[in-house]
This record gives structure tokens, C-alpha cells and sequence, in this order.
């Protein structure tokens, strides 16, 4: 599987005319080589030539990881002093010392330490953003990546479902997501979320990026709670609106909005359908409620190794939407100082339509 995307990966560099692909430890690395580095202060470096050569540059006490790894890499590896590296970049990269040569990055992964290694040891390299070649490459998931994302689909409804009875009034925000990341785990996720819950209450649900704080649960409260869980590298991002007893009439009207807004989100998804298409049906269904400047953000992205990756589901966006994709739906509604609503699924694409990986119930359930 690593041998096939590794050769997909030099197809589309070529089509692209970049000679080579480097990347910092992350998703795309795993995506590629299997290989596990978390950023530090020590600098690692993968780098793919165009035509199959591929070069890593890591500290010492990572070799290890190297172990039963089948792939043809150069590998290059540099002690605790910092005097060192750049003689050992120096020689990983010699070929490029005195070449032109068009160098595709992250351009939302590479750190300085890198790049500055990088372009000492290869002064007349360009960097240029690899995006039109990682993102194309990730973009669409094959049988066995739709399927761990749907057992993280899985996981993250179950630890939801567990964390139910736990909400009441009284109980923290903070208390909430605590509980929340215990019975995720307990659902079998993965020990790397792909980020910390939102877990928002009352006036703070209508911040759709709400940090928990210390404000106790009350009645007449919207709770907002968007999480997700991890299996084998990929993730879920879903979010379910509750209510503490029962709502006003107001908070009641924004829920069924964005109720119908995500359904037809969820219909609407197909080969060949722009991303922004899926934004413009959700957005027509709340500018028509009357809601429109309260719906402050985009209807989704994409999801995989990532929480948010390609597709963005903006409005305007041409991007086709391909067999494989995988994109959440998540309308909103936010009334400052009031409360907010929010219903976010997780979608792929099929031959001839879309599936919702999540099955959650979307109707309010009063808490």
C-alpha cells in the first residue's frame, strides 16, 4: 500500500513539474511512510525525489523506528549537538548544492528549522506549496480509510452516548469535556484526539469555537458539543446540539433551522458537484429563516489524518467533489449573547452520491 502511494505521489509531481516533495513529521509522512515523528527541537526531514529516490534526515534516537521498514530510504542521522546538523543536511542533500531544483512543502507544516537547514544545504532551490500534489493525494480515501473512519465515527458516538448521562445542570463545562475524553478512550479511541472537545453552554454555545470553561450547566441552556475520535491514524469531527430542560420558542426555531440545513447538506453531496455547492444549499435554507448573518462560518471540511484538510466546503469553491472524499456538514447558528446551534456529520462520497458516516440522532434530545 506505502509502495502504491509513494508511486501516485511520482505522478503527480511530474504532472506538476516538481522535482521533489519534503515534509516535517505529520500526516502526510505517516500517509506515505508508516513512520511516527512528533515535531521537536530536533529537525527531521523526509524528502522524495521525483523518479523514486527518498531521503530522511532524523535525529539518532529515532532509528529505531526504522525497524522492519521495507522501503528504499537514504537515511541520515545526526547526534545531540546542534554544531552538526547542518554538515549532515550538507551531505543528505548534496546533489541539490550546486542545482536548481523546485521543491514542493506543506505549506501549513514546515517549520523554520527545517526549511532553514534545508536552504543552506540547497541554495538554489525554490520552494513552492505542494498542495496541489499532497492535497490531491489525500483527498481521496480508498476502502480501507473509509472504513477507519467510520469505526471513529463509531467510537466517537459511543463515547458521546456514555457521557450522556453525566449532563446536568450543575455540572461544569470543564467537568463535561473531562468526562467526555475518559469515555472516548473507553470507547477504544486512539490515544491522539483529533483536537479537544467543545463543550459550550448557554451564551457561550453561540462561540462556535468555545474553549470549556468553569460556567455550570443551567436550565434553558443549548449545549453545544463537538468531538471526535481517532482509529488508526484517522478521525471523526462531529458535532450534536442539547438542550438543558426545555428551550424557548427562539432557540427552538434556530434548532429546527440548522436541523434542515444539515439535512439537505447531507443529500446534496456527488461526483462532480463543486464543494461550494454544499455551502450554498445549507446557507439558502438559514438566509431564508432569516438567520443568514448568524451562520459565521463555512458549511464544512474535509476530514482523514486531519481534522481539517481538503475539501473546504465554502462558498465559491470549484473544487469537484470526488469519489473517496470524506467532508463534514455542519451548519450553525449563533445568537450572541443567547446561544448557538450546531449539527455537524461526517460525509463521503460514492459513485453515485453520499453517505453519512454518522448516525447520531439529529433531533433536539432535552437533557
Amino acid at each position: 500500500m506505502l509502495k502504491s502511494r509513494l508511486l501516485r505521489l511520482d505522478k503527480l509531481m511530474a504532472s506538476n513539474k516538481i522535482d521533489a516533495i519534503v515534509l516535517n513529521p505529520g500526516p502526510s509522512l505517516v500517509y506515505l511512510t508508516g513512520l511516527h515523528f512528533h515535531l521537536m527541537e530536533r529537525p527531521t526531514l523526509f524528502v522524495y525525489h521525483q523518479g523514486g529516490a527518498a531521503t530522511l534526515i532524523l535525529p539518532e534516537l529515532e532509528g529505531a523506528k526504522l525497524a522492519g521498514i521495507s522501503l528504499p530510504f537514504n537515511v541520515h542521522t545526526f547526534g545531540d549537538d546542534p554544531s552538526t546538523w547542518q554538515s549532515v543536511f550538507d551531505l543528505a542533500l548534496a546533489k541539490w548544492n550546486s542545482k536548481s531544483v523546485l521543491v514542493g512543502v506543506e505549506p501549513n507544516r514546515l517549520r523554520f528549522l527545517e526549511m532553514e537547514y534545508l536552504q543552506k544545504a540547497a541554495p538554489l532551490a525554490k520552494l513552492l506549496s505542494g498542495e496541489s500534489v499532497i492535497g490531491v493525494l489525500r483527498s481521496q480515501k480508498d476502502d480501507h480509510e473509509i472504513e477507519c473512519m467510520r469505526k471513529a465515527v463509531q467510537i466517537a458516538q459511543k463515547g458521546l452516548l456514555a457521557t450522556l448521562p453525566f449532563i446536568k445542570p450543575g455540572i461544569s463545562e470543564e467537568e463535561l469535556a473531562s468526562e467526555l475524553i475518559i469515555q472516548l478512550y473507553k470507547a477504544g479511541s486512539s490515544p491522539e484526539l483529533p483536537f479537544m472537545p467543545i463543550i459550550a453552554s448557554g451564551p457561550n454555545s453561540a462561540n462556535p469555537h468555545a474553549v470549556p470553561t468553569s460556567r455550570k450547566l443551567q436550565n434553558g441552556d443549548l449545549l453545544v458539543i463537538d468531538w471526535g475520535g481517532a482509529f488508526e491514524d484517522y478521525y471523526s469531527d462531529l458535532t450534536r446540539t442539547f438542550a438543558i430542560g426545555e428551550p424557548s420558542s427562539e432557540l427552538m426555531e434556530i434548532y429546527k433551522t440548522v436541523q434542515a440545513a444539515n439535512a439537505v447538506g447531507r443529500a446534496v453531496g456527488k461526483p462532480g458537484l463543486p464543494a461550494g455547492a454544499v455551502d450554498d444549499v445549507t446557507r439558502r435554507v438559514i438566509d431564508q429563516a432569516g438567520y443568514g448573518k448568524y451562520f459565521t462560518h463555512r458549511t464544512g471540511h474535509g476530514l482523514g489524518m486531519e481534522a481539517h484538510e481538503s475539501p473546504y466546503m465554502f462558498a465559491g469553491n470549484q473544487l469537484e467533489l470526488a469519489p473517496g472524499m470524506t467532508y463534514t456538514v455542519e451548519p450553525g447558528i449563533y445568537l450572541p449573547g443567547i446561544g448557538g446551534v450546531r449539527i455537524e456529520d461526517n460525509i463521503v462520497v460514492t459513485d453515485n452520491g453520499c453517505e453519512s458516516l454518522s448516525d447520531m440522532p439529529r433531533d433536539l434530545k432535552v437533557l
